[in-house]
């Protein structure tokens, strides 16, 4: 559920390998964040040569990095850079996975999004609840004006960061949301009612 990005061992190994076997790229995948957005969340990298000093240009998209693991993405993000991801299914391909739908598609169907990643979901929160205390903890300490100034651009702001991690969690849970809904209208499944006493 980290995103997509190389940390330390992954830059080592892949400059290795860019060194002895051209042309070679890392892909990562990220199965917590494909699994919750539906959709394949894949990126594929490459590392500069030893010594380059990238210019500065600013990542192509926000990156959500947990608080524990922001450390080892920033340390190494100057030494790789992300190439951009196409994706072409053959008709051998179309039919493998025409096949895995026949075989899966109802227990597709009867899953629950909001339920395969709920543990994703609350660790997001977690994560965002901690970088919020640590911002406030910083804005605290500092005068605010200096604080919200500090930052290069807007971007750069921890508050901005944090407010992307949030729209991005909300995002994905309306996706399961309304996932959930449109599988219970089609098969007129019963939702609980609004107006039952919850106590």
């Amino acid at each position: 559920g980290y995103g997509c990005w190389l940390s330390g061992i992954d830059v080592e190994t892949q400059t290795l390998n860019q060194s002895y076997q051209e042309p070679f790229l890392a892909v990562v995948i990220d199965p917590k964040r494909t699994i919750a957005a539906g959709k394949v969340e894949l990126g594929a990298f490459r590392t500069y040569p030893r010594g380059y000093t990238p210019p500065d240009a600013k990542p192509s998209e926000y990156q959500s990095v947990p608080l524990e693991k922001i450390q080892d993405f920033g340390v190494h993000a100057a030494q790789y850079y992300a190439l951009e991801v196409s994706y072409f299914k053959s008709s051998v391909d179309a039919g493998l996975l025409e096949r895995l739908w026949e075989q899966y598609w109802a227990s597709t169907l009867a899953q629950s999004p909001l339920v395969a990643n709920r543990d994703y979901m609350t660790q997001q929160i977690v994560d965002i609840a901690k970088k919020t205390k640590d911002a406030n903890t910083e804005v605290l300490s500092t005068r605010v004006a200096s604080y919200l100034a500090g930052a290069k651009r807007p971007e750069d702001n921890p508050l901005h960061k944090i407010i992307l991690d949030c729209a991005k969690a909300v995002a994905e849970e309306a996706k399961g949301v309304s996932s959930q809904l449109i599988k219970s209208a089609l098969f007129q499944q019963r939702l609980p009612s609004q107006d039952t006493d919850m106590s």
